[in-house]
């Protein structure tokens, strides 16, 4: 027996450090919320009386919201934001898969789509929205706005996704004639759902920002984006971080649910 091998026994390899549980993630979450939320309500106790306008509590703001929930006016003005900015979402996605595959094949596609999306994403957010009132009704800002946040973001992510595709894998299927349903679910799909996913999660998010911002801008009946323009009209800070919270909340649940539903396409991918 060596000397390497005796030490080797008698010093036993440390175990690695144990991950915290869920319940310990949970449980400094709560904390850091909790750390926050005191802190704010102790920022607006500290205003003077006669600025506290300025800045709403936390409590002010959950009476405030209690009461929007309780009017059936807040679900149909949530709702029709929540629907013009999916479908907007969905539009861009639908599109940028479709030009992603094109550009793709064909170089010159990708070619000319290049300026138009240079000019998309360095374009000022305002601008846009100006443009497209001066083209169309306020009520189809949101659609649009969130239609051209998404595009260049999913685009790129898509076409990157399939320019790492195996060239020799795709040979194989095209030597034994494999059906395009059985290339797209064993081949595409693998290298295109990685990047298409991280690049949803921040698309997501900003087309909730854009869209919103539109709404602000152009004042469409019946929307989130009147509720923040009237609160800042009225200086109400309670409606202003009430409608600011549904539209965080909406924001976060509809990026669950679509990576949710992600996450399910690429486990029913790998099986």
């Amino acid at each position: 027996m060596t000397f390497t091998t005796l030490a080797s026994n008698k010093n036993p390899a440390a175990p690695p450090p144990l991950k915290p549980g869920r319940a310990a993630r949970q449980l400094r979450r709560f904390w850091a919320w909790l750390f926050w939320l005191l802190l704010w309500e102790l920022g607006s106790r500290l205003i003077a009386p006669e600025l506290r306008f300025l800045v709403a509590s936390p409590t002010q703001v959950l009476r405030r919201l209690i009461v929007l929930g309780s009017q059936a006016s807040f679900w149909w003005t949530a709702g029709r934001t929540l629907l013009r900015i999916s479908l907007g979402f969905m539009l861009g996605a639908v599109t940028a898969i479709l030009l992603a595959v094109l550009s793709f094949h064909f170089n010159w596609v990708r070619e000319w789509l290049a300026p138009l999306l240079l000019f998309i994403k360095s374009t000022p957010v305002a601008s846009i929205i100006i443009l497209i009132l001066i083209l169309l009704p306020s009520r189809y800002l949101a659609i649009f706005i969130a239609f051209l946040m998404v595009l260049p973001i999913l685009y790129s992510a898509l076409y990157q996704g399939l320019e790492q595709t195996d060239s020799q894998l795709l040979e194989l299927a095209q030597v034994f004639e494999l059906p395009w349903t059985r290339r797209l679910k064993g081949i595409y799909l693998p290298e295109i759902l990685p990047y298409f996913k991280s690049a949803a999660a921040s698309a997501l998010g900003l087309a909730w920002k854009a869209g919103v911002a539109g709404e602000v801008i152009g004042i469409p009946q019946g929307s989130i984006g009147e509720q923040l323009y009237n609160a800042k009209i009225n200086l109400s800070t309670p409606d202003l971080f009430a409608w600011t919270l549904v539209v965080i909340c909406l924001s976060l649940l509809g990026e669950r649910l679509f990576m949710k539903a992600l996450n399910s396409l690429q486990r029913q991918i790998s099986r």
